[in-house]
């Protein structure tokens, strides 16, 4: 059932839009003229709205051009005196659809049923945006934070390469998946790889793909990530792990924007922004002879070190409140509340294990303690 507001200076239209609507179940308001719509539009909110063309003092086209840049809502435009251009002029200002009178009882309920579909369809897809958004947000304020959280907003908007470096479990996936979020590639595919993961004779089709009969296993011809991730962001996890025969193949892809698969001849065009990350000292693996220098400065256009959690420890609050909803929500059970003196407790501890360990203890925290989390429980449980 929809709430419907039809603004219409005919009364026997207005009347007959609600006998209709009202028929199939949906709650209808009636307005007689536009100032008196606008008047209503500006106190309730609406699934739908129908609104006459042609009125007395505030036309439909007005009332559109009021209502739109601000109220998502569908509106469905009707005139007796329609033509292309009034037609063309609704819909180029947002109107949902334009129906002609005499009205059709098909052609609205037909109408009614798509509107409330496609709004909510976009409904659930900024939720969903907002909820991946929330997902990956960058949880303190601390002064390390923040440099970060700056040197994101700048390069984020551009197509850079970006190296992130840090310890385990600081994060740096999430700065990833940040500078992705905000880029003007957010809309298209986030790729991850974790190079450490895969064996090194498997790295080279996982990434450029193979063509059937490649090799012994190759049954039939496959994607490799940065066909996957063509014009969105490849995210390449622990590259410092990464074969040098698989390195020199990769320099050649960044250089040229182009693969080649594992077993085939012709070259694929790409347009893919790489994102790498490693907790190695990269500088110590090109001395060592197992990193390329040449790759490591393709890589490094933009170098992002993520503090560890021992240098960010005014964001313990923060991380710890933020850890206690979200596991509780996912353990479907009241949200447990923490003591100040235990999270002073926690801010004295080393954090080895960065983010990734406050996270675990937290979830055991919740786990083992009572109604509350209390200094006791972080001495016994920790």
């Amino acid at each position: 059932m929809a709430k419907i507001l039809v603004i219409d200076d005919e009364k026997s239209i207005r009347n007959s839009l609600k006998e209709i609507l009202e028929y199939e179940n949906h709650s209808v308001e009636l307005a007689a003229n536009g100032i008196e719509g606008l008047e209503i539009i500006h106190k309730s909110n609406f699934d739908l709205i129908f609104c006459d063309i042609k009125m007395p003092e505030i036309d439909g086209i007005e009332v559109l051009k009021k209502i739109k840049p601000t109220n998502q809502t569908p509106v469905i435009m009707i005139s007796g005196h329609g033509n292309i251009d009034t037609a063309v002029e609704s819909i180029k200002l947002g109107a949902f659809d334009f129906i002609e009178k005499p009205l059709d009882l098909n052609r609205i309920i037909l109408t009614i049923k798509h509107a409330t579909e496609k709004a909510s369809l976009q409904e659930t897809t900024k939720h969903l945006s907002e909820s991946i958004s929330s997902k990956y947000k960058m949880i303190g304020h601390s002064k390390a934070l923040e440099k970060v959280k700056n040197i994101i907003d700048k390069v984020a908007p551009t197509d850079a390469r970006v190296l992130i470096t840090g310890d385990n479990g600081t994060g740096k996936e999430l700065v990833a998946r940040q500078i992705h979020e905000n880029s003007t590639r957010k809309l298209n595919p986030f790729i991850d790889v974790n190079c450490a993961a895969i064996p090194s004779e498997l790295i080279e089709s996982e990434l450029f793909g193979h063509e059937k009969g490649a090799f012994t296993s190759a049954y039939k011809s496959k994607k490799g990530k940065f066909e996957l991730a063509n014009n969105g962001t490849l995210f390449l996890d622990e590259i410092g792990d990464m074969s040098l025969d698989t390195q020199a193949k990769m320099l050649r892809t960044l250089q040229e924007n182009t693969i080649s698969k594992v077993g085939g001849d012709g070259k694929i065009d790409v347009n893919v922004r790489v994102i790498a990350a490693t907790n190695k000292n990269l500088q110590k693996e090109i001395a060592k002879g197992h990193f390329r220098e040449d790759l490591y400065h393709r890589l490094s256009v933009i170098l992002i070190k993520v503090p560890s959690l021992n240098e960010r420890i005014d964001d313990i609050d923060e991380l710890t409140y933020h850890f206690i909803n979200i596991i509780c929500n996912e353990m479907a059970i009241p949200k447990k509340e923490i003591s100040k003196a235990a999270i002073e407790k926690l801010k004295e501890r080393n954090w080895k294990g960065n983010i990734r360990e406050l996270k675990n203890i937290i979830e055991r925290l919740i786990i083992l303690s009572d109604s509350s989390i209390s200094e006791e429980d972080i001495n016994n449980y920790t």
